[in-house]
Formats: C-alpha cells, structure tokens, sequence
C-alpha cells in the first residue's frame, strides 16, 4: 500500500492535473471545494483516515448554514467523494465503508428560472430590433440580448459553448460542436432566425480570429484563457440585467436562463423528455429530469386538482 496521502494536498494535486490537461472549469471547481473546505477546517490538512461521515454531516450542516444553495452544497460534497474513491483506488486513502452516508452528492431539482413564452417572445422581438438604446450601454444590451436569443434558438446552447464556437464548425446551415463540459458531439441547424442573428452579431469581427463570434481573443487551453472566458460571462450576465427589467421578467436573467426556457418550454410542447435530452446533450436523461422535475410536480398536481374536481362533480350531479 502507497504511503498515506492528506485530503486537502490530495485534492492540490488532482487540480494541479486538471489544469495541466486544459480542464480548467472541472480545477476551478475543485478549488472553490478545496477552499470552501480548508476554511472549515481552520487551514489544518487531515489524513484521509480521519474523515468519517460525522465530519462530513457537520460540513455540510456548515455550509447549508451559511444560506448557500443545496447544488452548491451537493457539488462540493461530491469533489470530496470523488477524490476520496480516487485516493482510495490509488491505495493512498483506506477503504471506509458508508463515508458519505446522510450527505447529499447529487444535485436537487430546484425551480430554474427558466422564462415563459410571452417574456421569451418580447426578447425574440427586442433581438430583432435596431438598438433602443444611445451609448455604449444601448449598444452592449442589445448585442446580450441577440445572444440571449441565439442561444434558446440554438436549442439552449450553454454561453461557454457558444462563445467558443470556430467558424470551421459552421458548415451550410449546420454547427457541430462538441460540448465543453461534457465533451458530446452535437449538431444544430441553424434556423433562419438564427442565421440572421448570427450574421448580425459576427459583425465587425476579425477575420483572421478562429471563433465565429467576436468575444474571445485567446487559443483556448491555458488559463488566460480561461479567466478571459470567465470575464465574458460575468460581462454577458451584467448587460442581461437591464434586459430582463425591459422585458418584464419575474427574476434577474442569467445566461443560463436560455437553456432553462427552452427545455421548459419544450416539455410545455409535450416533447418527450428523451428528445429534450439528446437536443441539450445532457449525459443522461436523469439530468434532464432535474431541470423538469418542478414542472412535472405542476403537472401532477393539476392532474390531481382535475380528477377531485371529477369526483365532486360527479357526486353533485348524484
């Protein structure tokens, strides 16, 4: 058996691979749970023989107190499962049965803000539109909303994806791509909707650039580049926030509002959930089932509300 390994040095060498691969979301996320961990633990590293599933209730108790999101929590109980199992497979970390017994890994069906289709439909509007605005501002809040909208016709491309599309992908009316997080194959055809905000936003950009939207400046791969991407995000959802007050949305528009408004408008359509998850490229239909489940649970209680009323009808007319 390998020497012993600590969990805290463990999980710095595991970042310190993914980065050296270009996995720089997967290393980012590992650090917030690596530093989310440290700092309960007051910076003291601990063998991985001194975990037990009490420690690991108390942090997770720990972080629920501290108000932040139950997928938040989940995820960053899940690095730790998953570089506990790695370190055991290595023989550094010993076999430790029911470890994680009581703490959740995986993520919960919460209520994604995902919009209805009269506030999707303004925004289809707006993109269509000539800038409102005057000044820098107008300008950039027009541009993040044809993205926006780009992004629920290309069937709720995530924002990473979409930025990071080349112009080899492009072929006709065709993209195929493969998905940054998942790495899966996808092909989407661009409809004439798509095509002229697509023509729209590339505008202006470099023609020697690889990327078929003029946002990104670097190779990808390094983190420069990924901390260029990350700004981008952050700018994306900024210009977003004005957008969803013009256009009347119940809660602050995000990038990933996109993605939840057309999967959810979607299932609204009676398409299958098995289509919605081969469309968005989720990995399982279980993913697509967490983003569902809220509406389904609507579902099912219509359908109960239907069926007392059936009962109390037919009883009245008795």
């Amino acid at each position: 058996m390998m020497e012993e390994k600590k969990l805290l040095s463990f999980l710095d060498e595991t970042i310190r691979e993914y980065r050296s691969a270009g996995r720089w979301g997967t290393a980012h996320v590992y650090q917030s749970a690596r530093n989310s961990f440290s700092l309960y633990n007051k910076g003291v590293d601990l063998p991985f023989r001194e975990l037990t599933p009490s420690l690991l209730l108390q942090y997770q108790r720990h972080l629920l107190g501290r108000s932040l999101r139950q997928n938040t929590v989940a995820t960053y109980m899940k690095v730790l499962k998953a570089v506990y199992n790695r370190a055991v497979d290595e023989g550094a970390a010993p076999f430790i049965p029911r470890l994680f017994k009581g703490v959740r890994t995986s993520p919960v069906a919460e209520r994604r803000r995902a919009l209805d289709a009269g506030a999707m439909g303004r925004i289809l509007k707006e993109s269509r539109s000539r800038p409102s605005g005057q000044g820098k501002g107008g300008r950039e809040t027009h541009l993040a909303c044809m993205a926006f909208a780009l992004m629920f016709l290309l069937r709720g491309i995530p924002f990473a994806d979409l930025i990071h599309l080349r112009k080899s992908d492009l072929r006709g009316d065709i993209i195929t791509y493969c998905r940054l997080k998942t790495g899966r194959p996808m092909s989407v055809r661009l409809t004439s909707e798509a095509r002229d905000l697509l023509c729209r936003l590339q505008a202006g950009s470099d023609p020697s650039s690889p990327y078929l939207l003029p946002v990104l400046t670097l190779p990808a791969g390094t983190g420069e580049a990924y901390r260029e991407y990350q700004a981008a995000l952050r700018r994306f959802n900024r210009r977003l926030k004005p957008l969803g007050e013009a256009c009347g949305t119940c809660s602050p528009l995000s990038s990933y509002a996109a993605r939840h408004t057309w999967a959810t408008l979607a299932y609204h359509c009676e398409v299958h959930p098995g289509v919605i998850s081969e469309a968005m490229g989720h990995s399982s239909i279980t993913v697509t089932e967490t983003y569902l489940k809220p509406f389904s649970d609507r579902r099912i209680d219509l359908a109960n509300r239907q069926v007392i009323d059936f009962v109390k009808a037919s009883a009245s007319a008795g």
